[in-house]
């Protein structure tokens, strides 16, 4: 799979922290039946591993990778789990070159000038701005867009439903991360009808190109 393909999918991707893993297939269950197939499982919590297991056994049409991955073993860890792709909350050369052994497409989380070039200079084009908000948000990506016109963006952290759409509507922004699909109250009653119907409201977030 190549990178950019996971934004092909839809306009965003759910960071999801799995508490229990009998949660993890009714979840992914709800947002497949919302329109979302990228399901980022983050390795946050110590049933991020099997969940991301049971979800790639059991549901062929997720596309499930793996987030919060901090060193190449959480991503030969993932692999082996099924995770199809990994997400980085930032950028090491050990993170990059363990994803490229595995030929498992990495989105590499980045904060500064620096570590865009770094990342660029592995080969890295398609990039998480990480955390979105507290590092300058819409006005450093549009700062970005002449200095990297070819780096694209998953802008991630702090992105709400209200303000997905000012990011999305960025030449250089392919899709963004949010946690506001999987609230933890709804994840714990079990409310899979909401998570459905958020999952729903974000496909008309995609703006005309």
């Amino acid at each position: 799979m190549n990178p950019l393909e996971i934004a092909s999918y839809g306009p965003v991707i759910p960071v999801i922290v799995i508490d229990r893993v009998e949660d993890a297939l009714p979840l992914a269950e709800a947002l497949l039946a919302g329109g979302v197939k990228v399901l980022e499982v983050t390795l946050r919590t110590p049933a991020g591993l099997p969940a991301i297991e049971a979800i790639a056994c059991h549901l062929p049409d997720a596309v499930v990778g793996v987030g919060t991955v901090l060193n190449g073993d959480d991503a030969r860890r993932a692999s082996q789990a099924g995770a199809r792709f990994a997400v980085s909350p930032g950028y090491t050369h050990e993170v990059g070159a363990a994803c490229k052994a595995l030929n498992l497409p990495l989105l590499p989380g980045v904060a500064t000038s620096g570590e865009v070039m770094t990342a660029l200079a592995d080969g890295f084009s398609f990039l998480k701005l990480f955390p979105a908000e507290a590092v300058g948000g819409v006005p450093l990506l549009k700062a970005w867009a002449s200095p990297f016109g070819q780096v694209s963006f998953c802008p991630t952290g702090g992105i709400t439903a209200a303000t997905a759409a000012n990011y999305l509507a960025l030449p250089n922004v392919r899709c963004v991360g949010g946690s506001w699909l999987t609230p933890a109250d709804a994840v714990r009653a079990g409310d899979w009808t909401r998570i459905t119907q958020l999952a729903r409201d974000t496909q008309a977030l995609r703006p005309a190109r």
